[in-house]
């Protein structure tokens, strides 16, 4: 069945047109894009969307509208994830939606974004890589954490994003010591309280999702461009990660945007995208040894909650 899967959140607005065999449980894609649109900008702040993001944001889904008919799609699936959940004038949006895609959109919690996410990483994921997989969704507003080994077995949902820490600490260009400070001590109480609910120490694969974590790889791995082949499946020592993360939160925004794989839409969020992704890492890493563990490298992919939407779309059609 030809499906279609569209995941909405703070930073971007995805699209995932795809030929999915449920039963079989394959996916083969026909359409896979992103557009930045910046959603959730000023949410935090005021607690509502702003109207150019709401108008970024329809001029998007108007375009992913024609790529559904082009394409002739059976069903379609609209997903939005933290800057919906938080905006007083949500309404304005679902309605937009609605009227430009014809489904309702479908403003999921903490716990289904993750599991959506965890279904569309771990059936990617090499028979190499050993479980339970911790599967970590880094978005623009919200970051989740899964545990589990064939489905999910715990899961969490922190209000810490690239785009929330930005907003709320990174201020400056780069950021001041003063600011990275704040910003971590957000980031780890969020950690505190994930971790609380999920075992991380169980952790055998660590497993990195999103935007900001396939920039953080393709850095690590030298890449002059963008190269989703090879940033699927890539196996980074945790060291080399983190000095990516730190790499990338110490550059100006010049220096940023001068790096032939970053998004132009990702530059001025990057920086609190690898301070998320740096200490996420390290607390997982340390919760493993502490418990008698070994955890060297971790594992980036490229599928991800969009997946998981294209096989629900199906199953449900």
């Amino acid at each position: 069945m030809r499906v279609a899967a569209i995941d909405c959140g703070t930073n971007s607005i995805r699209l995932l047109i795809a030929d999915v065999d449920a039963g079989a449980g394959t996916l083969t894609d026909v359409v896979r894009t992103m557009t930045v649109v910046r959603l959730g900008q000023g949410v935090d702040r005021t607690g509502e969307f702003a109207q150019d993001a709401l108008d970024r944001t329809f001029a998007a889904a108007d375009l992913y509208a024609a790529e559904c008919r082009v394409h002739g799609v059976a069903a379609i699936r609209f997903v939005a994830t933290s800057a919906t959940r938080d905006a007083r004038n949500r309404d304005v949006f679902l309605d937009g939606i609605r009227t430009r895609l014809g489904v309702t959109p479908e403003v999921i919690s903490g716990q289904e974004e993750a599991a959506l996410s965890f279904r569309g990483a771990t059936g990617a994921l090499d028979a190499a890589h050993d479980g339970p997989f911790l599967v970590v969704d880094l978005g623009g507003g919200s970051t989740e954490v899964v545990l589990g080994t064939e489905a999910p077995e715990a899961a969490h949902s922190m209000d810490v994003g690239c785009v929330r820490m930005t907003e709320r600490h990174l201020a400056e260009d780069p950021p001041s010591a003063v600011q990275v400070e704040a910003a971590e001590r957000d980031v780890h109480a969020a950690i505190d309280d994930a971790f609380a609910g999920v075992p991380v120490e169980r952790t055998a694969t660590l497993v990195g999702l999103a935007g900001s974590i396939t920039t953080v790889t393709a850095h690590a791995l030298g890449l002059p461009e963008y190269d989703r082949a090879a940033i699927n499946g890539a196996v980074i020592d945790i060291d080399d990660a983190i000095r990516a993360c730190e790499d990338l939160l110490a550059a100006s925004r010049a220096e940023r945007a001068a790096l032939g794989f970053m998004h132009p839409g990702r530059v001025d969020v990057i920086g609190a995208g690898a301070l998320v992704w740096k200490t996420v890492m390290t607390r997982v890493r340390d919760a493993v040894v502490a418990a008698g563990g070994h955890l060297p490298h971790v594992v980036t992919s490229e599928h991800d909650i969009l997946d998981g939407i294209a096989f629900s779309a199906a199953e449900r059609a």
